[in-house]
């Protein structure tokens, strides 16, 4: 659950905090000086919506390198090393990418993909992972990380998230004009918002951010599953299988919310749950299989 509601919180309070800066920088009293500009705010509400999503992006490998303690493989230092690379590099090449960067991080079992782009993507594995799984479990699971990456998953969940704060920034700054003019008619209106503006669009900010982070988190499992598969393509559907059923007799390492979603495995909640139940998982891959 803590996973869970880093996720959420970390989503809701980047539209907050970029909504209250704008507040403080006097945006909105231009937006609303003599009655609301749409065409001003939708122009604004995009540039907030995906300015920190594509910062995030850009940023990402070099912050899950330094948050999750990724020691990048730079020259392989034993035999378990050497085909972990090998591995990696077999698979990016039959998945059609770039060779990503390769590194191992200390913690129970788990693995991550992220980078802003598909062909300098990196590729991380745990410790517990290594430790815990057979080599062809590994495999597998090196392969739905591949798969992340081939998808252009890193992207595509930026301009999901992107799209979402835009329509938080844009929805609740409509909603609050029509609050605070509900508040104040007959008021002197070339002053700028009132309060009633203010504290809406605040409220709607958070409130917003979480209906937003509920629709993120549901492409986040459909995006898992698509990943499975695409391991599924590269090696076959059983060692994913076994490879999940493994993890789901283990108890799954926590990543840092900068490459959480992007992890073998995730939280178990329902709404914000960036990962399905790993049952779900397997029943998608063996129906797949029987059809």
């Amino acid at each position: 659950m803590k996973r869970i509601f880093l996720f959420v919180l970390t989503n809701v309070a980047v539209v907050a905090v970029l909504g209250i800066v704008a507040s403080l920088l006097g945006v909105n009293r231009y937006l609303t000086a003599n009655g609301l500009n749409l065409g001003a705010l939708l122009g604004f509400a995009l540039v907030m919506g995906f300015g920190g999503a594509i910062i995030s992006l850009l940023i990402s490998k070099p912050v899950a390198k330094w948050s999750a303690g990724v020691r990048v493989i730079e020259q392989p230092q034993s035999a378990d090393e050497a085909w972990i690379v090998e591995t990696v590099r077999k698979l990016a090449t039959q998945a059609g990418v770039g060779m990503p960067e390769v590194g191992i991080f200390e913690g129970e079992p788990n693995a991550f993909a992220t980078g802003a782009f598909k062909n300098s993507a990196l590729v991380a594995v745990s410790t517990g992972l290594l430790a815990g799984m057979t080599r062809e479990e590994i495999e597998a699971v090196i392969g739905h990380e591949i798969s992340h990456v081939a998808n252009g998953d890193m992207v595509t969940m930026t301009l999901i998230q992107g799209v979402m704060n835009t329509f938080v920034v844009f929805l609740s700054r409509v909603i609050g004009y029509a609050v605070d003019s509900f508040l104040r008619k007959g008021d002197d209106r070339n002053s700028g918002p009132g309060i009633g503006y203010y504290i809406s669009t605040v409220v709607l900010d958070i409130v917003l951010g979480f209906a937003a982070a509920i629709i993120v988190a549901w492409f986040s499992r459909q995006r898992e599953f698509r990943a499975d598969a695409g391991s599924a393509r590269l090696l076959g559907r059983q060692p994913m299988i076994n490879a999940l059923a493994r993890l789901g007799g283990m108890q799954p390492g926590a990543l840092p919310k900068s490459v959480a979603a992007m992890g073998i495995a995730g939280g178990v909640g329902q709404l914000f749950a960036t990962h399905p139940p790993i049952e779900e998982r397997i029943a998608a891959l063996q129906t797949a299989a029987q059809g």
